[in-house]
């Protein structure tokens, strides 16, 4: 029951977080890529804890924390923009997302190794 309890209160944690980052930031995009590359480096920094811990944070707050479907969107509404002409840009924020997050995220289990 400790747990479930846990979980809903990191997951609204993690909603209100996003919201200020995604919805405030200037140019929204940034906010995604910082709310899901900070995901990526605390869920590194939770690897060998327990159970309940990976539950609770892991999963109801860093899940709710970062965000697939924002970026997905930030994504395509870059690459529409001007006609199209800003492929790159959009191109450019996929790849930054991904290495700095995959970079954040390696960077979390050294850490908690």
């Amino acid at each position: 029951m400790l747990t479930a309890i846990a979980f809903v209160l990191f997951a609204g944690a993690g909603t209100a977080i996003r919201l200020l980052a995604t919805e405030r930031w200037p140019s929204g995009h940034v906010g995604t890529m910082a709310v899901n590359v900070t995901g990526s480096l605390a869920l590194g920094l939770l690897a060998g804890t327990g159970e309940a811990v990976l539950t609770a944070v892991g999963t109801g707050g860093l899940g709710a924390l970062t965000t697939f479907s924002r970026f997905a969107a930030d994504t395509a509404n870059m690459s529409h923009t001007r006609l199209g002409k800003r492929r790159g840009r959009a191109i450019g924020h996929v790849v930054n997302t991904l290495v700095l997050g995959i970079g954040a995220a390696t960077l979390g289990l050294h850490l908690a190794g």
